[in-house]
């Protein structure tokens, strides 16, 4: 990726070749915005700037579930539904959890992706 971007900041130089930037997406199948992108970081910031992966500045959110409660949650879903119910869907599995005290709150969602990843 180092070599891809020095090549795009070689193609953009006034003093060189100076092509546009959608000349230089279309050349390095990149978007439009990737271009202006590291030629921002090398004007605003440094080339050895332009050149490295921007990372975030804030980290990603933090897993709601550890791996202990994702546990139970999986044995959960794999034990017997509540009487009444054939399977378990994805709300009654949340409310189950949440009145288990296996977390404060959660969505079904984060359990659905959470059953999908591990499953």
């Amino acid at each position: 990726m180092k070599v891809r971007r020095a090549q795009i900041l070689l193609k953009a130089d006034a003093d060189g070749p100076a092509w546009t930037d959608q000349r230089i997406a279309e050349a390095y199948n990149c978007r439009t915005k990737t271009v202006e992108n590291i030629r921002q970081r090398f004007v605003t910031q440094s080339f050895d700037e332009a050149l490295d992966q921007k990372r975030p500045e804030t980290p990603p959110r933090a897993k709601l579930l550890d791996g202990k409660q994702e546990a139970k949650v999986i044995a959960l879903r794999l034990g017997q539904p509540p009487r009444g119910f054939a399977n378990w869907s994805l709300r009654l599995l949340t409310d189950r959890v949440v009145e288990l005290g296996i977390v404060e709150s959660i969505s079904h969602e984060t359990l659905r992706k959470t059953l999908t990843k591990t499953g």
